[in-house]
């Protein structure tokens, strides 16, 4: 994504030629670019990670359309990783990762930018589907379908983005001062243009023109034409002549168009924050193909990577705002990972003030036995963390007993 032929010849002192001096990024590039990209990949790894979480682990949420939420998830993942982490390094010093990390990487880079698009263009299908033939629905937007065909986009990508493999290579650059070996193209520019110009195709246009034809007929649907669900109500009153039951209809029906149009809205916004950070990337490598020598601003090029960054780590923000249930599922998240933490402290509470109360009481085997049998009740009704300072009550009142004994 980020490969570029060097700038700078080649040069060996047996030519006889002076050496030029090794070019050094500013120490204001590499702040703003190591900054950047830490704030922006924390964010959008930790994101992305809960939101193949909270699919996965409720079964509420295992839908057709979070399915491909999550492949998205997933690419996006894969893209901070591939191309947002190794541009750290990068930027501070020369190519680090030898000539296999310089193809895997590559390899990586591609593989998840096309798989999200492809995810982008999936999910815009599955919701036209939905809503503007939601019989046929019933039987195509199905959890089983969309596991399948995101198997698919994953096994097509993958061997599309194969050409990668045998297309980058590792260039070192001689200098006065030092050698500086980069990640580049293994023959010229010029001939992967065609190549750019397929993935720009493929993965950038005709998935906004699909998705722009797709949400203008879904709107129509949601917005201009509301779903008729007046004359389904005043039919099931007169079939069953109770007035309550054309009220539970009415705010079912209008909790499911609600629901749709909140789905959509959300997706649609995914849409287009895919085109509007995608666009500055897209523009200069179609305006580099006919300049020579093309345009490699560094504070053009740093805001080219931050904003595709920013496109695999805004996601999740968007879900969180803009989706209720999505909210709900990432408290739910947080919340069972605080109250984890607190059952293995609290366990480890209940143990030691357990053997205290063995080891001080002084009753018969079928005593201790009860008091077994009294707290593992105890942790069933109220759970692990009331049993610690119920453990500390029961241990006093045990040596209040014994004493009165005495």
């Amino acid at each position: 994504m980020d490969n570029s032929t060097s700038t700078y010849p080649d040069r060996n002192s047996s030519d006889g030629q002076t050496l030029a001096t090794m070019p050094e990024n500013s120490l204001e590039v590499q702040a703003v670019t190591i900054s950047l990209s830490l704030l922006i990949c924390g964010v959008g790894i930790a994101g992305n990670v809960m939101v193949v979480l909270v699919v996965i682990r409720s079964k509420h949420m295992m839908t057709a359309t979070n399915c491909y939420l999550v492949s998205l998830a997933m690419a996006d993942l894969t893209v901070l990783l591939a191309a947002g982490l190794p541009n750290i390094s990068e930027v501070v010093a020369s190519w680090i990762y030898g000539y296999a990390g310089c193809v895997c990487i590559t390899y990586l880079q591609y593989l998840g930018i096309n798989v999200s698009s492809c995810s982008i263009t999936a999910f815009t299908t599955e919701r036209y589907i939905a809503i503007c033939h939601s019989i046929k629905a019933q039987f195509i937007c199905t959890v089983s379908r969309a596991k399948k065909i995101i198997a698919c986009v994953w096994i097509f990508t993958s061997l599309y983005c194969i050409m990668w493999f045998f297309l980058v290579d590792t260039n070192e650059t001689i200098y006065s001062n030092g050698v500086v070996v980069r990640c580049g193209y293994r023959v010229s520019r010029n001939l992967y243009m065609p190549i750019y110009f397929l993935d720009f195709t493929l993965f950038y246009v005709v998935p906004l023109v699909v998705a722009s034809v797709l949400y203008g007929l879904i709107a129509r649907i949601l917005f201009r034409d509301p779903l008729p669900s007046n004359l389904s109500e005043q039919r099931l009153s007169v079939h069953q002549g109770r007035r309550h039951s054309s009220v539970k209809v009415s705010c079912r029906a209008n909790s499911a168009a609600s629901s749709r149009k909140q789905v959509t809205k959300m997706l649609a916004v995914v849409v287009v924050l895919f085109a509007l950070l995608w666009m500055p990337y897209r523009t200069l490598v179609v305006v580099n193909s006919f300049m020579d020598p093309p345009y490699l601003n560094t504070w053009f090029l740093l805001f080219c990577r931050m904003c595709i960054y920013t496109n695999s780590a805004v996601n999740p923000i968007i879900y969180n705002a803009m989706s209720q249930k999505f909210r709900a599922a990432f408290k739910r998240l947080c919340v069972c990972k605080r109250r984890s933490d607190q059952s293995r402290a609290s366990k480890s509470t209940v143990s030691v003030y357990y053997s205290v109360i063995k080891d001080s009481s002084s009753e018969s085997t079928e005593h201790i036995k009860g008091i077994d049998e009294f707290v593992s009740s105890l942790e069933q009704i109220w759970g692990k963390c009331c049993i610690a300072s119920l453990a500390h009550q029961w241990m006093l009142c045990s040596e209040w007993v014994s004493f009165s004994r005495k």
